[in-house]
């Protein structure tokens, strides 16, 4: 099963790039969970608006990019999503936004392990809510995720709600933590 790293967002909160934000010892937070999921997953894509942000990343066998489909005004990962069933030949991928630094190997195979082939998504849920952007993701979402686009609808909780999804709990929130503004940013670099 490949792995997509969720790389194409506005970071309108964090109010730059945080993809390309330093984290822990490398140059980008983005380099950071490559590394980390490289050693997890056999193939790591990273999916973004424009590769070329990430120039100094090179193409190979351990990371490929997948372009969002040509929709400019949209920053909702469902433009992602319509790429990745697009370009990828398998039938389910790991989904992980690049703002979630501590998901780890426990927790991905955690998830993984209570996939099912019966199963539209498999994700990680905590006392704070659903994380739609931590989990595996069947082909059979496909079709929904175009009609999404399509209708400009992206609320990842109303497609998994309204689909065959298992959900994994998880007492501990910290490995959840998204990067979302400055201060969360900071806290994480005195937390790695």
């Amino acid at each position: 099963m490949p792995c997509v790293i969720f790389a194409g967002g506005k970071s309108s909160r964090m109010g730059e790039d945080k993809s390309l934000l330093p984290f822990a010892d490398f140059s980008t937070i983005t380099e950071f969970q490559l590394s980390k999921l490289s050693k997890i997953f056999k193939t790591v894509y990273i999916s973004c608006k424009d590769k070329n942000k990430f120039h100094f990343l090179k193409e190979d066998e351990e990371v490929s990019f997948i372009e969002d489909v040509e929709t400019d005004s949209v920053y909702a990962p469902t433009a992602g999503f319509v790429a990745i069933y697009k370009n990828i030949k398998e039938e389910r991928f790991f989904a992980l936004s690049v703002d979630s630094p501590f998901v780890g190997q426990k927790e991905i195979q955690q998830i993984i392990e209570a996939d099912n082939s019966s199963s539209d998504a498999t994700v990680a849920k905590t006392e704070s809510g659903v994380q739609a952007m931590c989990g595996v993701y069947h082909r059979s979402l496909q079709n929904k995720f175009i009609d999404m686009l399509n209708t400009d609808k992206h609320k990842l909780g109303f497609l998994l709600s309204s689909s065959k999804t298992t959900f994994v709990e998880f007492s501990d929130e910290k490995p959840f933590v998204n990067l979302n503004h400055p201060h969360e940013y900071q806290e994480a670099l005195t937390l790695i």
